[in-house]
């Protein structure tokens, strides 16, 4: 391990950054004599190793292992149903958190003592590894079953922006009043869903959080894997809770490319000199948007890497600006109703064709955004 920190503007990138999950001090004694559930997937990694196959060689006793979007390997593109099964290489019975349920069913639970959850977010409200946390912690509520949180580093956690969402708008892609960009870890938030009382029926988890070592708010981290199949970058890391919202409009933002999540284009109206082919991509894009057509738009590559890191919000310009470009403004949305889930209200669509402009509709977002800040304090492990 390199010992020391560097600085990008006056963020720090701190190598010495562990993740809850090598703490094995604090949480193996109380795997011990116990029958484990793991809630994992491919980002579940302590270096070369899965975190499964590090607690089997240390003779934990694992029942089962639960696997969210993208399955347990990481193979199933975004959205498509994942299967049942067992894997090949332990032989552990994978059930499915994103197929016929996203909640662990009681059946799923039977002869569970324990549930460890390790997964890698990204610090977007949309990103549905954290609407698979809250519905672990609720179903091992309702089964007694305690809930050990292995966090690791949110690389957006260095800012909080976008609009908290509406309980009216709450779904999964988004279901708690949190702002898209919430600045927080899984086990922060798991910490403030218990404390706020975002279970069903206001139930409570039994619920550690094992943190990372030598991390705060303020470092930068890069992701040693791709945390989905459409996230193969940083600077698409750090792009993905601006451009998402593209997703229910006639803008392509790269799905179907070498480069998901780093461009934006369309294939009839030029929006600049760079040029894309969406093309279908099993396990990774399924008839992307566009597919087959030349579509011509922006790289935002470069500005990705620099931006947010520099300014520490969200960059609404794109999506103001290709709607106000866009002849036909009554098919821009493809569906009003989705975008209002990811954004967490229909405000922001409305502003957008009211003609408000981004610095207008940040602006709006600033109150909301003082209150989740002062409410989200007694629930954080890392210093901001």
């Amino acid at each position: 391990m390199v010992i020391g920190n560097t600085y990008v503007n006056d963020l720090k990138v701190d190598s010495t950054i562990e993740v809850g999950a090598l703490a094995f001090d604090k949480y193996l004694p109380l795997l011990a004599g116990k029958s484990v559930g793991v809630v994992a997937n491919h980002t579940s990694m302590l270096g070369e190793q899965h975190l499964v196959d590090v607690l089997l060689s240390k003779k934990v006793d694992i029942e089962a292992v639960c696997a969210p979007e993208h399955g347990f390997r990481g193979k199933a593109a975004n959205g498509e149903k994942v299967e049942s099964g067992k894997d090949a290489k332990t032989g552990l019975i994978i059930h499915s958190l994103y197929g016929k349920t996203k909640k662990p069913s009681n059946t799923m639970l039977v002869g569970v003592d324990v549930m460890i959850f390790d997964m890698q977010d990204v610090g977007a409200r949309f990103y549905t590894y954290l609407s698979t946390m809250h519905y672990v912690m609720e179903a091992c509520a309702e089964n007694q079953i305690p809930v050990i949180i292995l966090d690791r580093p949110n690389p957006n956690g260095f800012y909080i922006d976008g609009p908290v969402l509406q309980p009216t708008y709450s779904s999964f892609v988004g279901m708690h009043p949190i702002p898209i960009v919430h600045g927080m870890t899984l086990g922060e938030l798991a910490q403030m869903i218990n404390g706020e009382g975002w279970l069903d029926n206001s139930i409570k988890c039994d619920l550690t959080v094992v943190p990372c070592a030598n991390y705060d708010h303020n470092d930068l981290y890069e992701l040693p894997v791709n945390p989905s199949p459409n996230l193969t970058s940083q600077e698409a890391i750090y792009l993905y809770p601006s451009l998402c919202l593209f997703e229910p409009t006639k803008v392509s933002i790269g799905r179907g490319t070498d480069f998901p999540f780093e461009v934006i284009g369309h294939p009839s109206h030029e929006y600049g000199s760079f040029s894309f082919t969406p093309e279908d991509r099993p396990g990774k894009s399924v008839n992307p948007k566009h597919e087959g057509k030349e579509c011509r738009g922006q790289n935002l590559n470069s500005f990705g890497e620099f931006y947010f890191t520099s300014h520490r919000c969200m960059y609404l310009e794109w999506l103001v600006a290709m709607y106000e470009f866009y002849p036909d403004k009554a098919s821009f949305f493809t569906s009003a109703n989705f975008f209002d889930k990811l954004a967490g209200t229909d405000e922001l669509r409305k502003q957008i064709v009211a003609g408000k402009s981004a610095e207008e509709i940040q602006q709006s977002w600033q109150e909301g955004l003082m209150e989740f800040r002062s409410r989200r304090l007694p629930y954080l492990i890392y210093a901001d």
